[in-house]
């Protein structure tokens, strides 16, 4: 069976092919919340990409800006999949600002445990006023 060249995909297919999601589903939903632009525009799951085009991700706080390289409908090793887009300079640089950025901020330890019988007297005290 021979192979043919794609001159298209669904922006979904990709997206899983190219391993930025596990699924398909969690591709799709990801571009109805509007995660996923492509050229600057908003797009819907069948929209097609090609090759040279510039996909935009929202990954928390990171903008991921990527160019298509090459173009796939099925999902392969991780190798492969790095090889269908490239990272442009631009983005690279904000992300690396970005983490700059949020290292130096200082962080902030919360204590997530149930208080002992210290603190729970010490929190009702204070609720009453300060006694």
């Amino acid at each position: 069976m021979p192979t043919k060249e794609l001159e298209s995909v669904r922006i979904d297919k990709w997206l899983w092919a190219a391993r930025f999601f596990k699924t398909r589903q969690l591709s799709a939903k990801a571009i109805k919340s509007s995660q996923i632009l492509s050229g600057k525009q908003t797009v819907k799951p069948a929209s097609l990409v090609k090759v040279g085009d510039i996909i935009t991700l929202k990954r928390g706080l990171y903008l991921l800006e990527v160019e298509v390289l090459g173009l796939s409908e099925q999902r392969g090793s991780a190798t492969v999949a790095q090889t269908l887009y490239r990272e442009t300079q631009a983005s690279q640089l904000a992300r690396e600002k970005l983490k700059q950025q949020l290292d130096s901020q200082p962080k902030i330890d919360i204590d997530r445990r149930k208080p002992d019988k210290r603190g729970v007297r010490s929190h009702r005290a204070i609720k009453r006023g300060g006694e």
